[in-house]
C-alpha cells in the first residue's frame, strides 16, 4: 500500500514492508518516512512488518492548509490504521510523531495498541515551576510567538557537526538522490503553535500498554530528564537515555535505538 486517504480527503504516503507483528513509525516535524530506513532495516530483519507514515504536509503526503493541529494528526493516524486493517500494533514516534501517537490514544484509546515508543519528545513543551523539562526557553509568556517563524535554535545539546553525521548515514544508505532536505511549509506554522500548547502527561498516566520513553542525552530541544519524569505515573512505563545523541536520536545512534526497539518489541 503506497497511500491512504483520510476522512477529510487527504492522501497520506505510507510505506509497508516485511511481515510479522506490525510496527508503525511516525516521523517528526518536517521529517519524511525515509528518515526511518535504518530502523526499518533492523526491524524487518528481526521479523516485523514495518509501516512508515508521512503525516500531512510531511514527506510525500498532501500538504493542505487544513488540519494543521495535533487532533487532526491523531485522527490521520487512526485513518491510516483503519485503512491497513491493523488491530495490534506497536507505535513508534520521533519528536512530533510521538505527540501524534498520544493524540491518537487520547482520541481513540489504546484498544489496538500493543505498546508505544516515544523518541525524544517531551510530553509537555511549556516550562513552569512544576515542569522544567519543556522546550528550552519556552514558557507561558512567550508561547504565543516563539514558534511563529518555525523551530528556533536553542544553542543547546549536540553541535551541528556531530548532528550532521545522522544525515550522512541516511545518504550512505539511500543515496544522495533519495534524501531531500526538509521543505519549509508555512501552512504548518499553526501546527507548531498547537503542538507547543499540548500536555500529554495525563494520556501517558492512563496508558494500559507498555510505554518506552527514549531520550537523547544531548537533545537540542529539551532536557533528557523529561523521559523519566513523563512515566512517573505510568504503570508500564520505562525510560532510556541514549548517550552521545541529540534530538534526532534514531539517526545519531541508530544501533542503540534499534537495540532498544527490538528489546521492547520482543517483550510485548
Amino acid at each position: 500500500m503506497a497511500s491512504v486517504t483520510t476522512s477529510d480527503g487527504i492522501t497520506l504516503h505510507l510505506t509497508d514492508e516485511g511481515s510479522g507483528p506490525a510496527v508503525v513509525l511516525v516521523a517528526g516535524y518536517r521529517a519524511g518516512a525515509e528518515t526511518w530506513v535504518l530502523q526499518a532495516d533492523a526491524l524487518t530483519a528481526a521479523g516485523y512488518r514495518v509501516l512508515c507514515l508521512d503525516r500531512r504536509s510531511q514527506g510525500r503526503s498532501d500538504a493542505p492548509v487544513s488540519g494543521q493541529r495535533m487532533a487532526r494528526h491523531g485522527k490521520d493516524l487512526h485513518d491510516a490504521l483503519d485503512a491497513t486493517g491493523l488491530t495490534e500494533v506497536l507505535l513508534v514516534g520521533s519528536s512530533m510523531g510521538a505527540s501524534t501517537i498520544w493524540s491518537y490514544v487520547d482520541l481513540f484509546g489504546g484498544e489496538r495498541v500493543r505498546g508505544v515508543v516515544s523518541i525524544d519528545q517531551t510530553p509537555r513543551m511549556i516550562n513552569d515551576a512544576d515542569w522544567p523539562y519543556g522546550f528550552y526557553g519556552l514558557d507561558r509568556a512567550n508561547s504565543g510567538d516563539l514558534f511563529a517563524d518555525g523551530v528556533p535554535e536553542t544553542g543547546k545539546g549536540l553541535d551541528a557537526e556531530r548532528a550532521n553525521q545522522g544525515l550522512l548515514r541516511l545518504v550512505a544508505r539511500l543515496g544522495p538522490e533519495n534524501v531531500s532536505p526538509p521543505v519549509a511549509r508555512p501552512e504548518t506554522l499553526p501546527l507548531l503553535h498547537d503542538h507547543a500548547h499540548q500536555d500529554w502527561r495525563d494520556v501517558l498516566a492512563r496508558a494500559e500498554f507498555p510505554v518506552l520513553m527514549l531520550a537523547g542525552r544531548e537533545s537540542q530541544f529539551w532536557p533528557c530528564e523529561h523521559a523519566e519524569a513523563a512515566i512517573r505515573d505510568t504503570p508500564s512505563g520505562q525510560a532510556v537515555i541514549v548517550e552521545d545523541a541529540g534530538h534526532a536520536t534514531h539517526l545519531d545512534r541508530p544501533d542503540a535505538v534499534n537495540d532498544a526497539l527490538r528489546t521492547f518489541a520482543a517483550a510485548l
